[in-house]
């Protein structure tokens, strides 16, 4: 009787490999192994990655030719004293600080830091609240709102030279309609544009009314996503029209209320324009901001000054930037709550 010992194949490979073979042809006698892979390799673009790096490459051109070469540029500048010659041959002498302390030390410094505080936060008040007072009152749909609407964009649509100098004209202290109209009802004519105590007022008027649409825009936006399920519940229970906007409207739009106050802040923060063609920051610098004065520092002299100009640019970029940061750590806080 011969017997057998049946084979373990997990201990005896070869003979699966010879079982597996056998009957194909040039197969006896080979051991079947795993294909050796080569060494891995990286990622490889394909077409969507170069469709996704074109699309790309015009954004970070623009980025890097518009925000990051003049933004170091004018780093640059403020720490080194320019003058017209080393400006356009170069060899300035590097002095670190020096700008930004003769900066801080000018006594027009603390004028200008007052007037660009208080022209961004009333023009940011008088805006926003505006705007969201006629956001909600286009809301109730009702004929020629359309009309009324796009009516009230054309202060924004305006390029700034004309709306600038339309208040001019307006706030004429001799020929201006504002005091014609004044003169009407009895109260004396004011110098807007040429007295101390009234031309920081002036050019705030001026922004306040090219700003609004902008808010206008934003938040009636943001109030059309607000389901009219929710203010017909609440005016069920009783809510009467100012308590629908505290409860309903506000809480929901604070979102677009956000980045609209931040954008509005960045905005406001640099407006030149307005005030340099209305009264170029003075007389005497009533109306002078930082925007104003580093242009008057850099271009507005016979012998300017481009490293204290530069100083006073970057001074003001790192308001918009804290002010930014400000609201980035608010959104975080109110994710987190």
């Amino acid at each position: 009787m011969n017997s057998t010992t049946p084979l373990n194949s997990a201990a005896q490979p070869g003979a699966r490999a010879a079982r597996d073979t056998k009957g194909v042809p040039g197969a006896r006698g080979a051991v079947l192994t795993a294909p050796r892979r080569g060494p891995a390799s990286g990622p490889r673009l394909t077409s969507a990655n170069w469709a996704g790096w074109a699309f790309l490459a015009p954004v970070a051109v623009y980025l890097v030719a518009f925000y990051a070469y003049p933004m170091y540029r004018n780093i640059e500048l403020s720490l080194h004293h320019y003058t017209v010659r080393s400006f356009v041959h170069g060899g300035a002498p590097f002095t670190g600080l020096d700008n930004y302390r003769s900066v801080l030390s000018d006594p027009a410094f603390g004028p200008a830091l007052i007037h660009t505080l208080v022209f961004t936060g009333v023009s940011i008040l008088f805006q926003f609240w505006i705007g969201m007072g006629l956001a909600v009152f286009f809301t109730r749909h009702f004929r020629l709102s359309a009309t009324l609407r796009a009516l009230f964009l054309v202060p924004w649509l305006l390029p700034l030279i004309v709306s600038a100098s339309t208040w001019s004209w307006m706030l004429n202290s001799d020929s201006g309609v504002v005091n014609y109209a004044l003169h009407s009802v009895g109260i004396a004519p004011i110098d807007w544009l040429t007295s101390p105590k009234w031309s920081l007022a002036s050019v705030i008027i001026a922004n306040v009314w090219i700003g609004i649409p902008f808010n206008l825009v934003m938040l009636y936006s943001g109030m059309q996503a607000i389901s009219p399920e929710l203010y017909e519940a609440a005016e069920l229970d009783g809510a009467s029209a100012w308590q629908r906007f505290w409860k309903v409207t506000f809480p929901l739009l604070r979102p677009v209320a956000a980045i609209t106050l931040l954008l509005g802040l960045v905005y406001t923060l640099k407006v030149f324009d307005i005030i340099w063609i209305m009264t170029k920051g003075g007389p005497a610098g009533s109306s002078a901001t930082f925007a104003t004065w580093s242009y008057q520092l850099g271009f507005g002299n016979l012998l300017p000054e481009f490293g204290p100009g530069a100083a006073v640019g970057n001074l003001l970029v790192v308001m918009a930037l804290a002010f930014g940061l400000v609201y980035i750590r608010a959104q975080r806080k109110q994710r987190e709550a």
